[in-house]
């Protein structure tokens, strides 16, 4: 008999292992399951495995098997994954806390090595590397060796953390982008374990801590992007928060015609699910034409599920999955298995229509899908390829408050020459994105500032190498192209796009085109195998011979870190306004984020990148003119390079093997040579660098022990601040570039750090005494309390001196008075970011009352000890008359809490007392768990301590 637990009978076993039967499930009075979406059964199998009466208990599973798509019952769904993925800026700091918490541990007198993440971990370093150097044979090398130089402290840190734990792995820099590498090697669509001497089987699922995490649901694998908070509670074996979804069914027929790739599909379906607002819903895709896909194709509508909005953009895995893995090199009877556990699970397979309930179904003929792009500023903004020069046209003259340029057809269009000796004074220079962008507008959820400052902003080696030895010969004018990027595993995990492009190199080197050397074009691969399949068919040569040289295995490009163009022509830009374009095959364009010079950014397809490279151009009819001359000063037109399905396929069996993949993945440590060769500290405790800038250790463990400290009320807390609406993320804790006159400047400037070395908040994120400096330290929060000065400013109180709000914590702290926040609504929007809260509740942040919270962030409040309470309906700060003057406590915490029970705020003022009834966010019973303990870490300290979990 099974010592497994089995709730509700479902134990089943094929010749793999034992596995939780839904269809056993269906069979005790739900048989809904059988038309619930794909991914609801996914998430309901882990329920159903997990059910353990506290993490997930029976009447979760009932409730979510009685999913109903036409209102899903409102409520969190406690979702426990398989495994947890990384990438190198935002998985720092989840290690640095791992860390401390072996360091408390050990000082309780336990092993340290009891602390390790519960699921499978996987790190993989891809968000550093910088294209400094780009057209030269040595760019590869020269940008490896900067990256190494640039991130010596990080990447030492990281290399401990590989061997201090078991479940924990680190992919090192140059192997590959993270999505691509958890696409094509650590994904496998079902896993299996070991618990006593019987094995397990159950889906794969995750999720990271990046956002395009969602690139595996075109693998058949549920997996999406979330904060740091989020993402440590996952591998501490916590359920992910995660809202009862709606699920947007999307009915996929006929077939993508001849010269129409993924991406134009890809760009096609962002705008119309936009338009739909499928913001926070799952999209699942099904019918003939979803099966017609390869697992590329679909892993391109995947990974772009942020741009449309949706949490997922889930493919069910069927006999395409199967031929991808055995494409991969998987182990055959890895792949058997997973065939044989989805049939017994009846999930094998994309359902026809009718087949399924859907929350709503939308319809979309492959048939009907045209080469096109997306830009100049947004990822939803679809322009079909022939209209380009006109839509360009248009936004360049329209008015800047209409989305357009605000050169008016009246204006002078200016026509730079670049010549070597035109233009020699040295400007600085921009590495990329910039650092901040000034938005007057109010912010969405889904938030563009975030996708524009949040990368590292590091110092510019001004040796760019493409243009060098080039004496004139670009005409710069608006729409010219300077950076063309074949970039970010968007597209690069496709091997039909990316041998397309280089069919397209091919035909034009042939023709005699070439790519004028002033342009900055780049290749950045997701994977050494395409370097690999490029190589096999000769193709990478003709890439070469057109400037699309190797610079990096990593997001480069796509994530903004183009770094530097040539100073003649970021001077030329400059003085003459000039709206200039960078084309690249990545996932998001907005104003700012590719580079601070370019203006137009569009995304596009892998061989459309080369064309408009060579065209040199974006204001050009691609149907009716000439794509460029050839030497003889013939015309020659896309249509004439343009790769045939045909072509594309004898590529692709010819240079595609499934032993590449093999030998790549089963070498990676070979292939990071400078990686081999770091020293890092060793042992089960990370042996902290004082003198390091980027990595120190937190103090959330100093002062823990086992024992749980009585609840009693929060007394006379002074206020922080006073927000108004739609504080988001980064207003608490900025990801981009910081001044020498912030707090965290200064700080960083009395140990010695130059200015151009501060890099960015969140390159230092695993610093906390640079964070809490950063905490509410963006320039346009507006507080209160702070006299209408922008910025990270409050009053000390009682004195009401005006100081940063660092400033004023550090002088709370000293007197010992507990801190109170108040805010409108949706406090805590935009990204999911971990240091929104822990930099709160490390500056002494005990209570947060707003009028409503964004879910996730209400979420990480609680996971870092501090209690989010809402006010009442008819109550708010204004109505209350709060102006922060008050001295604020917490009444009725001393008895036994509830999930959303009323709790009591009095308010002092003038000597009078006011009591006001507030409602608790608290909302399940583990959350008051966390909460009473002080956090989801010190929770999951006493639980792994006192129960050997």
């Amino acid at each position: 008999m099974s010592s497994l637990p089995n709730t509700f009978q479902t134990l089943r076993t094929i010749k793999q292992g034992q596995y939780y039967s839904l269809p056993a499930l269906a069979q005790q009075g739900h048989p809904g399951i059988r038309r619930l979406p794909i991914s609801i059964r996914i998430i309901l199998e882990s329920l159903l495995r997990n059910c353990d009466g506290k993490r997930v208990k029976e009447s979760d599973v009932i409730q979510f098997a009685n999913w109903n798509a036409k209102n899903p019952k409102e409520g969190d769904v406690p979702f426990i994954v398989s495994r947890v993925i990384l990438q190198d800026f935002t998985g720092v700091p989840l290690l640095v806390d791992l860390a401390a918490m072996r360091d408390a541990v050990a000082a309780l007198g336990f092993d340290p090595s009891k602390i390790e993440p519960q699921v499978p971990v996987d790190l993989v370093i891809d968000h550093s590397v910088q294209v400094d150097r780009a057209r030269t044979e040595d760019s590869f090398s020269f940008n490896v060796g900067l990256e190494f130089f640039r991130n010596g402290e990080r990447y030492t840190f990281l290399k401990w953390g590989q061997q201090a734990f078991q479940t924990f792995k680190v992919i090192p820099p140059a192997i590959g982008i993270v999505h691509q590498v958890n696409l094509e090697h650590i994904a496998s669509v079902v896993c299996s374990s070991k618990i006593g001497t019987e094995k397990i089987l159950y889906p794969d699922t995750l999720v990271g801590t990046d956002s395009h995490t969602t690139m595996i649901n075109g693998l058949g694998v549920v997996g999406w992007g979330v904060g740091g908070i989020e993402a440590e509670a996952a591998m501490l074996g916590q359920p992910v928060s995660l809202q009862t979804p709606e699920v947007i069914g999307v009915h996929l027929t006929g077939h993508l015609l001849e010269g129409v790739t993924a991406t134009d599909l890809t760009l096609r379906i962002t705008e119309m699910l936009r338009e739909e607002k499928v913001v926070g819903k799952f999209v699942e895709f099904f019918g003939e034409g979803a099966s017609s896909l390869t697992v590329a194709d679909r892993a391109t509508i995947g990974n772009m599920a942020p741009e449309y909005g949706a949490t997922m953009g889930y493919f069910p895995a069927d006999e395409k999955s199967l031929q991808y893995l055995e494409m991969t090199g998987r182990d055959p009877i890895a792949i058997a298995q997973v065939r044989d556990y989805l049939v017994a699970q009846e999930m094998f397979g994309i359902p026809r229509k009718g087949e399924i309930d859907y929350t709503k179904e939308l319809e979309l003929d492959l048939k009907t899908i045209r080469p096109c792009v997306s830009g100049p500023k947004r990822p939803q903004d679809r322009v079909d390829l022939f209209a380009v020069k006109s839509r360009f046209n248009e936004l360049l003259s329209a008015p800047v408050a209409s989305g357009g340029y605000g050169k008016g057809e009246d204006q002078h269009v200016p026509r730079i020459c670049i010549h070597a000796d035109g233009h020699s004074k040295l400007l600085p220079h921009e590495s990329g994105g910039v650092p901040e962008i000034n938005d007057k507008k109010g912010h969405e959820t889904w938030s563009e500032e975030e996708m524009v400052t949040n990368r590292p902003f590091t110092k510019v080696v001004a040796m760019p190498g493409y243009a060098e030895n080039v004496a004139c010969d670009l005409l710069l004018t608006h729409g010219s192209v300077v950076i063309a990027a074949i970039t970010s595993c968007t597209n690069t995990s496709n091997p039909s796009v990316m041998l397309a492009a280089g069919l397209l190199a091919k035909k034009a080197i042939e023709k005699g085109l070439r790519v004028n050397s002033m342009i900055k074009t780049s290749l950045a691969p997701g994977s050494r195998v395409v370097t690999d399949y490029l190589k096999k068919t000769g193709l990478q040569n003709y890439l070469d011979a057109l400037g699309f040289q190797l610079v990096g295995y990593g997001c480069t490009t796509c994530i903004g870190n183009s770094g530097p163009l040539d100073e003649r022509i970021e001077e030329a830009i400059k003085e003459h306004d000039i709206v200039t374009a960078s084309v690249l095959s990545g996932n998001r364009n907005f104003e700012a984020r590719i580079h601070g010079s370019v203006k137009a950014n569009f995304l596009m397809s892998p061989p459309l990148v080369v064309a408009f490279a060579i065209a040199g151009r974006v204001n050009i009819d691609m149907e009716k003119d000439p794509l460029a001359y050839n030497q003889e000063g013939d015309p020659v037109f896309l249509s004439e390079i343009w790769p045939t399905e045909g072509e594309i396929e004898d590529a692709i069996r010819e240079g595609v093997k499934p032993e590449m993949f093999k030998q790549r993945y089963e070498n990676i440590t070979q292939d990071s040579q400078v990686w081999n060769t770091l020293e890092s500290s060793t042992g089960a405790q990370y042996q902290w660098e004082p003198s390091s800038t980027y990595i120190q250790k937190p103090p959330y463990f100093d002062e823990f022990n086992l024992k749980v400290n009585e609840r009693k009320k929060i007394g006379s807390m002074y206020p922080l601040a006073l927000f108004g609406d739609s504080v988001t993320t980064d207003h608490i804790s900025p990801a981009g570039a910081f001044k020498a006159s912030s707090p965290a400047g200064q700080y960083l400037l009395s140990l010695g750090v130059k200015e151009e070395d501060f890099n960015s908040y969140g390159s230092r994120r695993g610093n906390h005494d640079v964070m809490m400096r950063g905490t509410f330290a963006n320039v346009r929060i507006r507080n209160q309390m702070a006299d209408g000065k922008e910025g990270g400013y409050t009053k000390l109180m009682p004195e009401g001196q005006l100081m940063s709000i660092f400033d004023a914590c550090q002088i709370y702290e000293q007197r010992q008075v507990p801190l109170i926040i108040f805010a409108g609504r949706d406090y805590g929007m935009g990204s999911s970011r971990d240091w929104a809260a822990k930099g709160p509740a490390l500056l002494g942040v005990k209570v947060v009352v707003a009028t409503s919270f964004e879910r996730i962030h209400r979420s990480n409040l609680i996971g870092m000890g501090i209690l989010p309470l809402e006010f009442k309906e008819g109550d708010s700060l204004e109505s209350l008359g709060i102006t922060g003057n008050e001295v604020f406590s917490i009444q009725g915490l001393e008895a036994d809490l509830t999930p959303q029970q009323d709790i009591t705020m009095e308010i002092q003022r003038n000597g009078a007392i006011q009591n006001v009834v507030l409602k608790s966010r608290l909302d399940t019973p583990l959350e008051i768990d966390y909460y009473e303990q002080g956090g989801i870490l010190p929770f999951v300290l006493r639980q792994q301590l006192t129960t050997g979990a």
